[in-house]
């Protein structure tokens, strides 16, 4: 029998990047090229212990010692996590789900052994295996090439052989970075949940509750009727955005919750986790408040080979540390430069499906041969490569048919004309993938009923933010105060005109924004920790084009904000004298204005090169934070423009600007992970070093009304130009220079911390969870 040909492996630049070339295994040792495998440890949580494996004395590194429990090179063209569920599978005869790995670090591996015949320069995967119980010895099916016996060593019993460098076992440095497995577990592990309920408990007071039950008296019965199958398809809504966030995170939330009663530290778990969606924490820059250790348990039968009285593996469902920028969009060991890679050889056609707003990429190695099956059938885009594209109907059918249904038959109910067709068209486009119809019957929605349901931002994407996110708002409308806002919509053109940005980039077909103002009653899906005030959709480039944008203004919220956070933060941070300019009116009005200057500015762009394309697309990553900072600053600067204009009252002049100085503390503690966070950041350590801002003596801050104008022009123009080029490097640099935690900001932050204000409000819908519960 001829001989099979020898595993092939990538080759990487020496900062771990592919560099297209691959080299049969032995030529990679021999020349000491880069390259990448797997470890994979096992854990028992009972009893504290490591699995290790006694190497195979036919190894060609460090044969007949102890080392990881299973690991493996990545062969080319193969992904990380398949290779570590093929390597356990190989070598102990172990067959886990995906969900059953955490990835906790790379680790880098560059010596030199074996008389310096073979160089091993080698980026480790390193993977977490966590189960409640060891697993049998006899249960396992050993590799003989590979494997000779396996063992369980306390953790600690491991470390301390590995520090004294024991001839035993394969040398890992504990003091350096492979130290952080040991870390990690210790850490976890703790008994310190007194300590930990603390900690929660103090996250979970950084938000006020707020109960919000708007009067439904304007309601005309058939809106009233409509109303109970809409609050139901928006639980729907909320059901598929906790999927997109994280692929095991309904198996999380389910867990949680049906713990939540068994202790007051599962309780704690449960309310702040309900908060932020996931286990990651929006207000902590996205850093988990719980770990793998807290997570839900599932059993495997036939995982292994099996043994009497032993009825398979219990494991916890992993989850990274770090939250996953890929969120539920990509697989989860896939890099930019891997999709980007891909996107090129594909069509035209399928490079636009694959970075749409409304489509998730696969891998084809990580799917079940009876999923892949049913796939076949389906309108995904098909390539040879190993990723692939399904539309949202697809990926969440059983879910948005559901919420088609509810939505048909809301509109059936509804006795208004423009509602009726919104429900109908939205139903209809969770269907079909195809939003714009539905998208222009959102913006001519002339209801007291006021609904916005869909797709609609990619701040989830942290890799390229082009994946949108399921959400739902449902509010009353408010007819004095949408009538008082009108004006604005109508000055978007003027506005435009007027931008401190070369004309060559300004558009001169800026459609009037309608606003709409309501009192919120129930939203859900993508709306974790800080509640939204306001939005401005749809985020389709060829609707803005053609016809701008629309806002909704959620004043019950913003209210509840102003009394609750930001008149304290005032108190707290604003010299005496300036404290009175802070006012609901200024700090609503821009909020207002905020919204507006979404729909102007650079959309759709034409690159140097004379490519067409889309500011979105061009900053991806970046894009999210700038265009946050964009509508604030030079929302600051329309109100200024409509104030001279006579449009707007002077006595907005400076109590606009001391009002966002102290809003920019307020989002600012929603992190600089987030969006909000990181834009305001930008804007404030801008304007402190044009002298705008001023720190006093006290560690207190006023506003320099000499200075403030010419700081928020010349910022406004630095992220207009910016996004008119679809310069991502100049992006990149600005956010990097100016989006950080400067002294002056945790001198306010701890101002306020000491203070105890709350970073946000929670709400609590009590007008519509009577409805759902009399709906029951």
């Amino acid at each position: 029998m001829a001989a099979e040909p020898e595993e092939r492996l990538d080759v990487l630049t020496s900062g771990g990047e592919k560099t297209g070339a691959s080299k049969p295994r032995s030529e990679v040792h021999r020349d000491g090229d880069y390259h990448r495998a797997v470890h994979v440890w096992i854990y028992s949580e009972s009893t504290r212990e490591l699995l290790l494996q006694r190497r195979a004395d036919c190894k060609d590194s460090w044969p007949g010692q102890w080392d990881i429990s299973s690991a493996g090179h990545i062969s080319a063209g193969d992904s990380s996590l398949s290779s570590a569920q093929r390597e356990l599978d190989e070598e102990l005869g172990i067959k886990l789900p995906s969900d059953a790995f955490e990835l906790l670090f790379v680790f880098l591996q560059e010596c030199v052994i074996n008389n310096g015949t073979y160089t091993n320069n080698e980026y480790n995967d390193v993977y977490l295996v966590t189960t409640l119980t060891p697993i049998p010895l006899e249960a396992f099916t050993l590799q003989e090439s590979e494997v000779s016996a396996v063992k369980y060593m306390r953790l600690d019993e491991y470390k301390s052989c590995l520090a004294k460098e024991s001839g035993e076992y394969v040398p890992y440095d504990v003091n350096g970075t492979y130290g952080q497995l040991f870390s990690t577990i210790e850490e976890r592990y703790k008994d310190n949940i007194e300590s930990c309920s603390l900690t929660l408990q103090k996250q979970i007071n950084r938000y006020a509750p707020i109960h919000l039950e708007p009067e439904l008296t304007c309601l005309s019965r058939g809106d009233r009727e409509a109303l109970g199958y809409i609050l139901k398809a928006s639980i729907v809504i909320d059901d598929i955005f906790y999927e997109q966030v994280w692929n095991s995170n309904h198996t999380l939330r389910d867990w949680l919750k049906a713990h939540a009663n068994s202790s007051s530290f599962d309780k704690l778990k449960w309310a702040y986790y309900s908060i932020n969606k996931s286990p990651w924490s929006c207000l902590d820059e996205n850093k988990a408040f719980l770990s793998t250790a807290d997570s839900a348990v599932k059993l495997l039968t036939d995982a292994t080979r099996s043994v009497s009285g032993w009825k398979g593996i219990e494991y916890r469902v992993a989850f990274p540390l770090d939250k996953p920028p890929v969120a539920n969009f990509y697989p989860p060991d896939m890099d930019k430069m891997e999709f980007e890679l891909w996107k090129n050889g594909l069509p035209e056609k399928e490079q636009k499906d694959a970075t749409g707003f409304f489509t998730v990429i696969k891998r084809r190695d990580a799917l079940l041969p009876s999923t892949l099956a049913q796939l076949d059938g389906s309108n995904q885009t098909k390539t040879s490569d190993d990723l692939f594209v399904v539309p949202y109907p697809e990926e969440y059918k059983s879910s948005l048919e559901k919420a088609a249904e509810l939505l048909h038959k809301a509109s059936e109910c509804s006795d208004s004309p423009s509602l009726k067709n919104l429900l109908r068209t939205k139903a209809n486009a969770f269907l079909s993938n195809d939003y714009y119809e539905s998208d222009i019957a959102w913006m001519e929605l002339d209801s007291n009923l006021d609904v916005t349901i869909g797709p609609y931002e990619t701040y989830e994407d942290g890799l390229f933010s082009y994946k949108a996110t399921f959400e739902a708002f449902v509010g009353v409308r408010d007819d004095i105060a949408t009538s008082q806002v009108k004006l604005f919509g109508d000055q978007l053109q003027d506005l435009e005109k007027h931008l401190p940005l070369d004309n060559i980039y300004k558009s001169d077909n800026v459609s009037a924004a309608p606003i709409r103002v309501i009192n919120l009653l129930y939203n859900s899906g993508d709306v974790k920790g800080p509640q939204t005030i306001a939005f401005n959709l749809p985020n389709d480039e060829r609707i803005v084009n053609e016809r701008g944008t629309s806002m909704v203004m959620l004043k019950n919220i913003s209210e509840a904000k102003f009394k609750h956070i930001l008149k304290p933060i005032a108190n707290a941070c604003i010299r005496e004298e300036q404290e009175d300019y802070v006012d609901f009116e200024p700090y609503y009005t821009h909020i207002v204005c905020h919204e507006c200057c979404h729909g102007i500015g650079p959309h759709s762009i034409t690159l140097p090169s004379g490519k067409r394309s889309t500011v979105r697309m061009e900053l991806q990553e970046f894009y999210s934070a700038l265009e946050e900072a964009k509508a604030d600053i030079v929302g600051l600067w329309a109100l200024n423009f409509l104030i001279k204009k006579g449009l707007l009252p002077k006595s907005l002049s400076e109590s606009m600007y001391v009002s966002f100085l102290a809003g920019c503390f307020r989002s600012i503690r929603f992190g600089l992970a987030e969006a909000h966070g990181k834009g305001q950041a930008l804007q404030f350590n801008w304007l402190y070093e044009k002298g705008a801002f001023v720190l006093h003596s006290d560690g207190k801050f006023s506003v320099d009304f000499t200075k403030v104008e010419d700081a928020v022009e010349s910022l406004s123009r630095e992220i207009l130009t910016i996004q008119a080029k679809g310069d991502k490097p100049a992006a990149k640099s600005l956010l990097q220079s100016h989006a950080s935690l400067t002294q002056p900001l945790r001198v306010a932050l701890d101002k306020i911390e000491n203070m105890q204000v709350p970073v946000d409000i929670t709400p609590i819908f009590g007008t519509a969870n009577k409805l759902l519960a009399n709906d029951q």
